[in-house]
């Protein structure tokens, strides 16, 4: 199926989740994550969910960062140049939603792609082989370009895999690992 096919399919799907079980979802996906060997890290970058397209609420996995004393790098994007901005996020750290629905810092100490150990992905879609499927805007496989070679790329997915190659191309980065409500995928 091609990333059209696949982007469509999977909004359907999560548009037929009771916000219930978007929520149960994404609590068991925090709990998941307990399960990866990630936590001797110091910077993780977490996307703010979409609220208007239903994403993985991440707010569970925020409670266990601070909880285990990380610090929580977040992003403003630049749509103009397809790249984000990141900034550590603080009790105080001022957020406002973007006009694309995106909570974003207003102001924030800056931190630089080099120093992130673990993104957290927003998908779509992903299959056997860690491949994943987004919005289609290429903003976290142009920061994950930006990283270190040993980042850790880690999707979240109310959804299993797909059984089938999602089709790639040169700028798609694959994962590590992707969780589900069930399951810990590893790549």
């Amino acid at each position: 199926m091609d990333k059209a096919k696949l982007r469509k399919k999977y909004k359907e799907k999560r548009a037929q989740l009771s916000p219930e079980l978007r929520d149960d979802y994404s609590l068991d996906i925090a709990n998941k994550a307990l399960e990866l060997p990630i936590w001797d890290r110091e910077y993780y970058h977490l996307f703010l969910p979409i609220r208007r397209l239903l994403e993985v609420d991440t707010a569970y996995l925020l409670s266990i960062l601070n909880g285990k004393d990380k610090k929580v790098v977040v992003s403003k994007s630049d749509f103009s140049s397809h790249s984000m901005q990141h900034s550590l996020l603080l009790d105080d750290t001022p957020l406002r939603e973007s006009s694309y629905g995106i909570p974003e810092p207003e102001t924030g100490i800056a931190i630089a792609t080099t120093a992130i150990d673990v993104v957290f992905l927003p998908l779509l879609a992903f299959d056997t082989y860690g491949n994943r499927i987004g919005y289609g805007k290429g903003f976290y496989d142009r920061m994950l370009r930006e990283c270190r070679p040993d980042v850790i790329a880690i999707g979240v997915s109310y959804f299993e895999a797909e059984l089938s190659k999602i089709a790639t191309n040169d700028t798609d980065i694959p994962m590590k690992y992707c969780i589900t409500p069930t399951t810990n995928y590893q790549f």
